[in-house]
Protein backbone atom coordinates (compact mmCIF):
# COMPACT_ATOMS: atom_id res chain seq x y z
CA UNK A 1 0.00 0.00 0.00
CA UNK A 2 1.36 3.42 -0.60
CA UNK A 3 0.91 5.30 2.59
CA UNK A 4 1.49 8.64 2.00
CA UNK A 5 -1.56 11.12 0.95
CA UNK A 6 -1.36 14.77 -0.06
CA UNK A 7 -4.53 17.05 0.76
CA UNK A 8 -5.11 20.05 -1.10
CA UNK A 9 -6.41 22.65 0.82
CA UNK A 10 -4.80 26.30 0.42
CA UNK A 11 -7.70 27.38 -2.09
CA UNK A 12 -10.14 30.28 -0.81
CA UNK A 13 -13.32 28.38 -1.57
CA UNK A 14 -14.47 31.97 -2.59
CA UNK A 15 -17.86 29.96 -4.55
CA UNK A 16 -19.57 28.54 -1.22
CA UNK A 17 -19.53 32.02 0.54
CA UNK A 18 -20.65 32.95 2.96
CA UNK A 19 -19.91 29.54 4.93
CA UNK A 20 -16.07 30.26 3.74
CA UNK A 21 -15.93 33.82 5.42
CA UNK A 22 -14.77 31.98 8.55
CA UNK A 23 -13.57 28.67 7.27
CA UNK A 24 -11.54 27.29 4.76
CA UNK A 25 -13.59 24.92 2.51
CA UNK A 26 -12.14 21.32 3.72
CA UNK A 27 -13.73 22.51 7.50
CA UNK A 28 -16.76 23.40 6.12
CA UNK A 29 -19.27 20.31 7.91
CA UNK A 30 -20.61 17.55 5.50
CA UNK A 31 -23.17 15.10 7.34
CA UNK A 32 -22.09 16.91 10.74
CA UNK A 33 -18.01 16.53 10.37
CA UNK A 34 -15.55 18.87 8.78
CA UNK A 35 -14.96 17.42 4.54
CA UNK A 36 -10.98 17.52 5.52
CA UNK A 37 -12.10 14.62 8.30
CA UNK A 38 -14.05 12.35 6.33
CA UNK A 39 -11.15 12.17 4.16
CA UNK A 40 -8.92 11.47 6.33
CA UNK A 41 -10.66 8.55 8.04
CA UNK A 42 -10.99 6.80 4.68
CA UNK A 43 -7.46 7.31 4.10
CA UNK A 44 -7.09 5.56 7.62
CA UNK A 45 -9.28 2.59 6.82
CA UNK A 46 -7.09 2.12 3.59
CA UNK A 47 -3.87 1.79 5.80
CA UNK A 48 -2.39 5.57 4.89
CA UNK A 49 0.33 6.33 7.63
CA UNK A 50 1.05 9.62 6.46
CA UNK A 51 -0.64 12.91 5.14
CA UNK A 52 0.46 16.38 3.97
CA UNK A 53 -2.15 18.81 3.89
CA UNK A 54 -1.17 22.20 2.34
CA UNK A 55 -2.65 25.71 3.87
CA UNK A 56 -2.85 29.64 3.22
CA UNK A 57 -6.33 30.75 3.77
CA UNK A 58 -7.31 30.47 7.10
CA UNK A 59 -4.88 27.95 7.37
CA UNK A 60 -4.45 27.84 11.02
CA UNK A 61 -8.02 26.78 11.28
CA UNK A 62 -7.30 23.63 9.69
CA UNK A 63 -4.14 23.22 11.54
CA UNK A 64 -5.45 23.35 15.12
CA UNK A 65 -8.38 21.17 14.16
CA UNK A 66 -6.00 18.42 12.95
CA UNK A 67 -3.18 18.80 15.50
CA UNK A 68 -5.29 16.30 18.19
CA UNK A 69 -5.82 13.53 15.62
CA UNK A 70 -3.37 10.46 16.76
CA UNK A 71 -4.03 7.90 13.98
CA UNK A 72 -2.54 9.18 11.34
CA UNK A 73 1.25 11.72 10.82
CA UNK A 74 0.28 14.87 9.60
CA UNK A 75 2.54 16.96 8.22
CA UNK A 76 1.50 20.50 7.80
CA UNK A 77 2.61 22.30 4.66
CA UNK A 78 2.55 26.28 4.87
CA UNK A 79 2.37 28.78 2.03
CA UNK A 80 2.78 32.38 1.99
CA UNK A 81 1.90 33.09 -1.29
CA UNK A 82 -0.94 30.91 -2.73
CA UNK A 83 0.88 28.63 -5.29
CA UNK A 84 -2.27 26.89 -7.08
CA UNK A 85 -2.47 22.95 -7.12
CA UNK A 86 0.52 22.07 -8.54
CA UNK A 87 2.91 24.79 -7.09
CA UNK A 88 1.91 23.70 -3.92
CA UNK A 89 2.03 20.02 -4.32
CA UNK A 90 5.67 20.73 -5.36
CA UNK A 91 6.49 23.33 -3.13
CA UNK A 92 5.21 19.91 -0.35
CA UNK A 93 6.79 17.24 -2.26
CA UNK A 94 9.66 17.04 0.04
CA UNK A 95 7.02 15.78 2.88
CA UNK A 96 6.02 12.54 0.71
CA UNK A 97 7.23 9.36 2.06
CA UNK A 98 6.11 6.98 -0.74
CA UNK A 99 6.00 7.01 -4.50
CA UNK A 100 3.15 7.10 -5.78
CA UNK A 101 1.17 8.85 -3.40
CA UNK A 102 -2.23 10.12 -3.28
CA UNK A 103 -3.44 13.39 -3.80
CA UNK A 104 -7.22 14.68 -2.85
CA UNK A 105 -9.07 17.72 -3.71
CA UNK A 106 -9.16 19.09 -0.12
CA UNK A 107 -13.11 19.59 -0.84
CA UNK A 108 -13.77 16.08 -2.00
CA UNK A 109 -16.65 14.55 -0.58
CA UNK A 110 -17.80 11.12 -1.08
CA UNK A 111 -19.97 7.86 -0.37
CA UNK A 112 -19.48 4.42 -1.05
CA UNK A 113 -19.08 1.04 -0.25
CA UNK A 114 -15.40 -0.34 -0.18
CA UNK A 115 -12.20 1.97 -0.24
CA UNK A 116 -11.33 4.18 -3.41
CA UNK A 117 -7.78 4.34 -2.58
CA UNK A 118 -7.57 0.68 -1.76
CA UNK A 119 -9.22 0.59 -5.62
CA UNK A 120 -6.69 2.64 -7.33
CA UNK A 121 -3.94 0.80 -5.04
CA UNK A 122 -5.10 -2.57 -6.99
CA UNK A 123 -5.74 -0.53 -10.24
CA UNK A 124 -1.77 0.96 -10.46
CA UNK A 125 0.11 -0.10 -13.51
CA UNK A 126 3.31 1.92 -13.00
CA UNK A 127 4.83 0.47 -16.61
CA UNK A 128 2.15 2.17 -18.10
CA UNK A 129 1.10 5.11 -15.96
CA UNK A 130 1.98 8.30 -14.34
CA UNK A 131 -0.85 9.00 -12.44
CA UNK A 132 -4.04 7.44 -12.28
CA UNK A 133 -8.00 9.32 -11.81
CA UNK A 134 -11.05 8.34 -9.96
CA UNK A 135 -13.74 9.62 -12.18
CA UNK A 136 -17.30 9.95 -11.26
CA UNK A 137 -19.99 8.83 -14.10
CA UNK A 138 -21.87 12.36 -14.81
CA UNK A 139 -25.03 10.88 -15.12
CA UNK A 140 -24.50 9.61 -11.37
CA UNK A 141 -24.96 13.23 -10.09
CA UNK A 142 -27.99 14.56 -9.37
CA UNK A 143 -27.47 16.65 -6.35
CA UNK A 144 -24.41 18.52 -7.58
CA UNK A 145 -24.13 19.58 -10.90
CA UNK A 146 -22.01 17.45 -12.95
CA UNK A 147 -19.28 18.47 -15.75
CA UNK A 148 -17.78 16.04 -18.78
CA UNK A 149 -14.22 16.37 -17.82
CA UNK A 150 -12.82 13.72 -19.19
CA UNK A 151 -14.08 9.88 -21.07
CA UNK A 152 -11.81 6.81 -20.32
CA UNK A 153 -11.05 4.65 -23.27
CA UNK A 154 -11.67 0.63 -23.54
CA UNK A 155 -8.02 0.73 -22.32
CA UNK A 156 -8.41 2.68 -19.36
CA UNK A 157 -7.02 5.63 -20.39
CA UNK A 158 -8.58 9.08 -19.31
CA UNK A 159 -8.77 11.58 -22.15
CA UNK A 160 -9.88 15.03 -21.60
CA UNK A 161 -12.69 17.49 -22.90
CA UNK A 162 -11.83 20.92 -23.39
CA UNK A 163 -15.28 21.41 -24.35
CA UNK A 164 -16.72 19.70 -21.30
CA UNK A 165 -18.68 16.66 -23.32
CA UNK A 166 -16.97 13.71 -21.74
CA UNK A 167 -19.11 10.89 -19.56
CA UNK A 168 -17.32 11.64 -16.51
CA UNK A 169 -16.20 14.42 -14.29
CA UNK A 170 -12.10 14.53 -12.48
CA UNK A 171 -13.34 13.93 -8.54
CA UNK A 172 -10.22 15.39 -7.42
CA UNK A 173 -8.78 11.91 -5.68
CA UNK A 174 -5.58 10.22 -7.58
CA UNK A 175 -2.63 8.30 -6.93
CA UNK A 176 0.52 10.01 -8.50
CA UNK A 177 4.65 9.17 -9.35
CA UNK A 178 6.24 12.28 -8.15
CA UNK A 179 8.49 12.44 -10.99
CA UNK A 180 5.57 13.75 -12.74
CA UNK A 181 6.94 17.21 -11.07
CA UNK A 182 10.34 16.52 -12.84
CA UNK A 183 11.60 19.85 -15.00
CA UNK A 184 7.95 21.29 -13.81
CA UNK A 185 7.86 25.29 -12.98
CA UNK A 186 8.43 26.58 -9.39
CA UNK A 187 6.34 28.65 -7.96
CA UNK A 188 2.19 29.03 -9.04
CA UNK A 189 0.77 26.71 -11.65
CA UNK A 190 -2.03 24.35 -11.89
CA UNK A 191 -1.72 20.33 -11.54
CA UNK A 192 -4.25 20.31 -14.55
CA UNK A 193 -0.98 20.54 -16.70
CA UNK A 194 0.87 17.66 -14.74
CA UNK A 195 -2.32 15.80 -15.82
CA UNK A 196 -2.36 17.06 -19.73
CA UNK A 197 1.51 15.99 -19.92
CA UNK A 198 0.90 12.19 -18.43
CA UNK A 199 -2.03 12.37 -20.90
CA UNK A 200 0.01 13.10 -23.80
CA UNK A 201 2.74 11.04 -23.06
CA UNK A 202 -0.01 8.16 -22.83
CA UNK A 203 0.08 8.14 -19.02
CA UNK A 204 -2.50 9.18 -17.71
CA UNK A 205 -5.00 6.49 -16.57
CA UNK A 206 -8.50 5.97 -14.71
CA UNK A 207 -11.02 4.14 -13.02
CA UNK A 208 -14.82 4.68 -12.85
CA UNK A 209 -15.74 5.53 -8.98
CA UNK A 210 -18.29 3.09 -8.58
CA UNK A 211 -19.96 5.72 -5.11
CA UNK A 212 -21.73 9.01 -5.19
CA UNK A 213 -18.90 11.77 -5.46
CA UNK A 214 -20.39 15.24 -4.81
CA UNK A 215 -18.90 18.19 -6.19
CA UNK A 216 -20.23 20.79 -3.72
CA UNK A 217 -19.19 24.23 -5.10
CA UNK A 218 -21.94 26.31 -3.80
CA UNK A 219 -24.06 26.98 -0.51
CA UNK A 220 -27.13 25.32 -2.43
CA UNK A 221 -25.45 22.29 -3.67
CA UNK A 222 -24.24 21.84 -0.02
CA UNK A 223 -27.46 22.30 1.18
CA UNK A 224 -28.74 19.76 -0.92
CA UNK A 225 -25.98 17.09 -0.22
CA UNK A 226 -26.14 18.25 3.75
CA UNK A 227 -30.11 17.17 3.31
CA UNK A 228 -30.24 14.63 1.59
CA UNK A 229 -27.38 12.84 4.40
CA UNK A 230 -29.89 13.63 7.07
Amino acid sequence: MYTHAFILSAGMGSRLRPYTDTAPKPMVPVAGKPIIDHIIDKLVDAGVTHVTVNTHYLGDIIKNHLKDRNDIQIIISEEKDLLETGGGLKHGLPTVTSDPFFIINGDAFWVEEGNIFKKLYEQWQPDNCDILLALQPVEKMVLTKGVGDYNITSDGKAVRMKDQSGSHMFAGIRLCKKSVFDNSPDGFFSFLTMMDRAQDNDRLSAIEFEGDWHHISTPEELDRVNEALK
